[in-house]
């Protein structure tokens, strides 16, 4: 197990996935950070507009600094959005904006891919902390039970990166929706937006791809090990 050469052949197409989703929304992003909406609509004015149709005035929105670092905290009820999308009146900045607020407004309506993805983060975590370190000593130790006890582990964190999927999936719909149906943009800025909210997407998708592919890997090799006597 020092240098398995199927492990690359594994790896090699989700990591070649990921490389070409990253570019493609640094692409996005920085092509439509340069554009201003006809509105000239803030981040943050679009987030609150969109937060505030839903009856959510009390989640506040906060800037942070980083680039692409917008996150909803559902803890603090709190909208943080980055330099780049706070105070900027571009397209990308709308979209991604948009995109925050439509998980606060899944957190409040309890959308239930959310929900259950917030259950499982504890179990996460733990299979993040620990289930590489089970799974390798199970195969070095020749403990097939181990070995599969680390997979599980492993398991939850593709879990987790597979419910992730429609959560993202339906805060792309709703920022979508509401910045037509609010007339926050024309036609061709809708386009826009959707390259740079799609263009995140496929982060989200290839994250799942390398993390199903690695999973497999691990039940290949735990699947062909002999059981000790």
């Amino acid at each position: 197990m020092i240098f398995d050469p199927l492990y690359f052949v594994f790896m090699i197409p989700g990591i070649v996935l990921m490389l070409w989703a990253q570019n493609k929304v640094k692409g996005n992003y920085a092509k439509f950070s340069k554009v201003q909406n006809m509105q000239r609509i803030t981040g943050a004015q679009a987030a609150r507009q969109m937060l505030d149709s839903q009856g959510l005035m009390n989640v506040a929105i906060e800037a942070i600094p980083g680039e692409l670092s917008d996150h909803y905290d559902p803890r603090a009820r709190v909208l943080r959005l980055s330099q780049g999308v706070y105070g900027v009146p571009s397209v990308a900045a709308i979209g991604i904006a948009a995109h925050e607020a439509g998980h606060a407004i899944q957190h409040a309506k309890a959308y239930a891919p959310l929900q259950v993805r917030t259950a499982i983060v504890p179990a996460v975590n733990i299979g993040s902390n620990l289930g590489y370190l089970v799974l390798i000593a199970g195969v070095f130790m020749n403990i097939v039970g181990l070995a599969w006890a680390g997979v599980a582990l492993f398991g939850l964190a593709t879990l987790f990166a597979l419910i992730t999927l429609p959560v993202e999936f339906d805060a792309t719909r709703r920022a979508k929706e509401a910045l037509r149906n609010m007339g926050m943009v024309d036609m061709e800025e809708g386009k826009g937006v959707a390259k740079v909210l799609d263009a995140a997407a496929w982060t989200y998708i290839a994250g799942f791809a390398a993390s199903l592919l690695t999973l497999l890997y691990w039940v290949m090799v735990v699947s062909g090990m002999r059981r000790s006597d």
